[in-house]
């Protein structure tokens, strides 16, 4: 279980850590992203391990970098302005 929780907490941090890199003009500060990649995939982790229960350590893992992503992929900002359509 340890070792679930610290696979998970590094895959998390990995995964916030590349989408710092990648996408740091729509992000908003370094540390809430590295922070909220750590949380999604420890509540991820615990999430998987609760329903699967033990014996799933990659299971485990992949849900946790799932909720990981999603997670982050709710502190996205839209990259450019965004428009309305006018109805004529």
């Amino acid at each position: 279980m340890i070792l679930e929780a610290l696979g998970s907490a590094l895959l998390g941090l990995a995964a916030a850590w590349s989408a710092v890199h990648r996408l740091h003009h729509r992000l908003p500060a370094r540390s809430l992203v590295l922070a909220t990649g750590v949380a999604g995939a420890l509540i991820g982790a615990f999430i998987m391990h609760t329903a699967l229960g033990p014996g799933h350590a990659v299971a485990t893992l992949i849900g946790a970098v799932a909720v990981a992503a999603a997670l982050l992929s709710l502190l996205l900002r839209p990259e450019g302005r965004l428009r309305r359509a006018s109805t004529a």
